[in-house]
């Protein structure tokens, strides 16, 4: 299958050709190329990687479009963007297609990420008609007060590409119908889609400038992306990636009195308690951990498991990984390869903090699938890609870098507790606070581990995966700021609040001076028979 180039795109590809219109040199910050990681042969995109000055061009040119963007009715903002979703469903199979080829994704994930997008659309084609405001009553005569949702301006938007159209459609959706203009930054590694992506915004009637895409390593995106909130040409930063990266950017747009939405990585703990039904705790963490080969920012980190069903759990849970197919993500299987060859050395450096004290279970091995070191029941060919054992370690202590490190691999740690209280604790101690989940048929559990786990997302008898797009997604402390994707809540994101005070009495009206008062009888009593004592 013949590869396609992939460029900065700034304006729309009709307005400039597909060139990026900056004056930096062509090829002076390389090439990447984006592999199959099922089928390292198979280059699905070659991608020329641009630096600092691009990305402040495309934030300049999104700043000139963007004033035009919100001048337009929010309704209509709307439309464009239930187009955008009509044309990802016409090219859903299409779109699922590449995700699987880019990323290794199994085609059945990408299916659902793919109508992920289509759900989001259909969210903020209403929000359109919805973006609200206020009138409020004056303490004054012949005065109104109004609160109106202004745009915030440019956003720049830099995505992981783990989820990569799903979550990018988090961001462009809702900052697009609230009039905003956008520079988009992806993964490197999901280039081809990311272009798929823009190309149907595009011709869903997103205006030139107000999509911009933008190809640059992580490096020069950060001294682009300072150099255009110097300029003032970025208004709002929405960071998707880990949280070292995540508190850099932060700290920058800090200095430029912004908060940026952040959405970072996870530690996300399971508990599963005495009384948990416990083949669907099996599954609900199969899913959660392994899924996607545990690259997800909402995968399973560490279970947390009751003493007294421990040994009994994990005897299923060894049983059922070592019974899961694994392999080419074009087939029925749990998960396929590793995203990128960066992420199978990370996943490989965590495999080293393996201890004498862990028992390691869920299949033959560790490490790369290979011809000396096989999976049972693997199928295709895993010489062709990054394919990987799952593994589960049980005997976690809390001192362990698996026990406190998000890992972003198919690794998953067991731990155990006596009291709720202690496993709240364990789920809240590597500071995490994306996802958690916790397996009882007790309500009350649920409810306490609810109160007391820092998880911004709380699933009872459900894995810690599986975001709905009309709830809020994200996370707190070293999983993200507060910030809140998807449903209603993304809109204070993207927008600000004005109010507006209309005095048409013909005089000035001074707030807290010129206000009538009725002063109350304070030295009044009730009489004795109004009492109710004698």
């Amino acid at each position: 299958m013949e590869a396609t180039t992939c460029g900065s795109v700034i304006g729309s590809p009709e307005e400039t050709g597909g060139s990026t219109g900056s004056s930096a040199p062509r090829g002076e910050y390389g090439q990447y190329l984006s592999r199959n990681p099922a089928e390292l042969d198979d280059v699905v995109a070659r991608v020329q990687l641009d630096g600092p000055d691009t990305f402040l061009a495309a934030a300049r040119r999104a700043k000139q479009a963007q004033r035009e963007w919100s001048r337009v009715p929010a309704p209509v903002r709307g439309r464009v963007v239930a187009g955008f979703g009509r044309l990802v469903e016409a090219n859903k199979q299409a779109l699922a297609g590449l995700v699987t080829r880019e990323i290794g994704k199994p085609y059945t994930e990408a299916l659902g990420e793919v109508q992920e997008i289509i759900d989001t659309c259909d969210y903020f084609v209403g929000e359109g008609r919805r973006l609200y405001g206020q009138t409020v009553p004056s303490e004054m005569p012949d005065k109104q007060l109004f609160t109106f949702r202004a745009p915030v301006g440019v956003a720049a938007v830099i995505t992981a590409g783990n989820f990569p159209v799903a979550v990018p459609s988090w961001y462009l959706a809702p900052a697009l119908v609230c009039g905003n203009a956008v520079v988009w930054k992806p993964a490197e590694y999901a280039a081809a889609t990311a272009r798929a992506l823009a190309e149907l915004a595009w011709r869903a009637g997103v205006p030139a400038g107000a999509l911009n895409l933008v190809y640059a390593e992580g490096q020069p995106t950060f001294e682009g992306l300072r150099a255009a909130l110097e300029d003032g040409a970025v208004d709002k930063v929405g960071f998707t990636g880990s949280s070292d990266v995540g508190r850099d950017i932060g700290e920058l747009c800090g200095r430029h009195l912004q908060t940026p939405c952040l959405e970072l990585g996870g530690k996300n703990p399971m508990v599963v308690a005495a009384d948990a039904e416990l083949d669907l705790a099996v599954e609900g963490a199969l899913f959660s951990g392994w899924g996607t080969g545990g690259q997800r920012c909402t995968s399973l980190g560490n279970l947390i498991v009751h003493r007294d069903v421990h040994d009994e759990f994990v005897s299923r849970l060894d049983t059922a990984l070592r019974e899961a197919t694994i392999g080419n993500p074009t087939q029925d299987v749990l998960y396929g390869p590793m995203l990128d060859r960066k992420f199978a050395d990370g996943f490989e450096s965590f495999l080293e903090e393996i201890a004498p004290h862990h028992r390691v279970l869920g299949s033959e091995s560790t490490g790369r699938i290979t011809d000396s070191n096989p999976r049972k029941g693997f199928r295709g060919d895993h010489s062709t890609g990054l394919y990987y054992h799952p593994v589960l370690v049980d005997g976690l202590r809390t001192e362990d870098t698996l026990f406190r490190r998000e890992t972003f691999g198919p690794i998953v740690g067991v731990t155990t507790f006596e009291t709720l209280e202690e496993a709240i604790e364990l789920g809240n101690m590597p500071g995490y606070g994306l996802s958690a989940a916790v397996y009882t048929t007790d309500p009350g559990t649920a409810f306490r581990f609810r109160e007391g786990i820092g998880a911004g997302m709380v699933s009872a008898n459900n894995s810690t995966s599986g975001a709905e797009a009309h709830l809020p997604f994200g996370g707190n402390g070293r999983s993200g700021n507060g910030s809140r994707l998807s449903g209603m809540w993304v809109i204070d994101q993207f927008t600000r609040w004005q109010s507006l005070n209309w005095d048409f009495s013909g005089k000035l009206q001074k707030a807290q001076m010129d206000v009538g008062a009725v002063e109350p009888q304070l030295d009044y009593r009730l009489p004795t028979e109004l009492r109710g004592h004698r």
